[in-house]
């Protein structure tokens, strides 16, 4: 009899919740009308799309004007940074372990004229804020830094890097991809621009995300989408509304249950981690106290970690970023916290969920700890 599935990948992506399911299949079969289309049936989809559209903004803070509904994170952040490159200053700022998403559409900008400064980190994760401020120059635009890092859980001090983005007269925007859904944000609060999201990180369907524009941000942002005049004449394609209704959906039920979610997931996390560090030489990657409580990134010495994935078959855990090709290249995050090459190569992401249960980390805790002392035995 096959072995169950323990998923311990939710980092990559989630298990779609149930109701998420039951919400999104009418609009696959009865109200199928095109969301734009003026007739009954038409203004009818065209009201759970603007249902949704507050379901998102109630999770951050934000009003329902101010969300453009994508295909994703990836392309939020793409629509949000290539957005602007028509400002009138050429200068962004970013770190060197943002998600690729963000790194490679840098990239681009710089071939398209535009300066960018990549801040390092330390060996928590953090970069150093007055080396920030002292980066943010007169011709600085955007400070754009993520919220939480999606190897290492680590969370930004995004409040103080906004604060000091503002003061210099720059747009602060943040990739939030891995935080929605899991912490309390509000836009508003934190002093956030440009934020992205994507629905499949906290229990909704792939393929569908969403960019918050502030009124700010929204004067400098030029389309990138060019057709129909969609999602205020920033986005233009027709609605995925399966997609978009799924998305608002995952966004009602993070705000009813986050709180019972983080204290849940909290001590099963860190019942896997405390027993996982008593393997001879284990220790976290990354900052142990401001990070998510989904995540923990563990490096096994001498236990290399492809070999660990494939051992341990029907335990689903990553080596890094499950959004880039599969690699066995040492994680580029890993190594900016200083990690030799050997050792980013010995370390395993286990991202929890909340479908999560006690007696899948039980059974994860000791196959793993089984698996590291054989592959170092087999080293020797």
């Amino acid at each position: 009899m096959k072995e169950p599935i323990i998923y311990l990948d939710n980092n990559a992506t989630t298990q779609l919740d149930k109701r998420v399911l039951e919400t999104m299949l009418p609009y696959f079969t009865e109200n199928y009308a095109n969301a734009t289309s003026s007739h009954l049936f038409g203004l009818s989809t065209g009201e759970a799309v603007d249902f949704a559209r507050e379901q998102v903004a109630d999770l951050i803070g934000a009003k329902p004007k101010e969300i453009i509904f994508t295909s994703g994170a990836t392309e939020a952040i793409n629509l949000a940074i290539k957005g602007l490159i028509h400002h009138k200053k050429k200068h962004i700022i970013t770190t060197v372990t943002e998600h690729k998403a963000v790194l490679y559409t840098c990239n681009y900008m710089e071939l398209c004229g535009f300066d960018v400064t990549y801040l390092p980190v330390n060996k928590d994760g953090f970069i150093n804020l007055e080396e920030l401020e002292a980066a943010i120059r007169p011709e600085t635009f955007l400070v754009c830094i993520m919220l939480a890092n999606n190897e290492t859980g680590v969370l930004h001090p995004i409040k103080k890097i906004s604060n000091l983005a503002h003061a210099k007269g720059a747009l602060f925007m943040t990739d939030a991809t891995q935080a929605i859904g899991k912490i309390p944000i509000n836009v508003s609060e934190l002093g956030i621009d440009l934020m992205t999201l994507s629905a499949h990180k906290f229990y909704g369907p792939k393929g569908i995300g969403a960019l918050y524009i502030s009124a700010a941000a929204k004067i400098s942002l030029n389309v990138q989408m060019h057709g129909g005049g969609h999602e205020r004449n920033i986005r233009s394609g027709t609605h995925n509304v399966p997609g978009i209704v799924g998305l608002g959906k995952a966004c009602e039920i993070a705000m009813a249950e986050m709180e019972f979610d983080t204290t849940k997931i909290t001590v099963l996390r860190n019942e896997l981690e405390n027993e996982l560090l008593k393997i001879e030489n284990a220790y976290i990657n990354g900052n142990t106290k401001d990070r998510l409580y989904t995540t923990t990134n563990i490096c096994f010495p001498g236990a290399n970690s492809e070999k660990l994935i494939l051992g341990l078959q029907n335990i689903a855990v990553s080596s890094g970023s499950a959004c880039s090709s599969v690699t066995t290249e040492p994680s580029y995050v890993l190594k900016e916290l200083g990690l030799s090459d050997a050792d980013a190569l010995s370390s395993i992401r286990f991202s929890l969920g909340k479908f999560t249960s006690n007696e899948e980390i039980n059974i994860v805790i000791k196959k793993v700890t089984d698996l590291v002392a054989a592959l170092r035995q087999n080293n020797h």
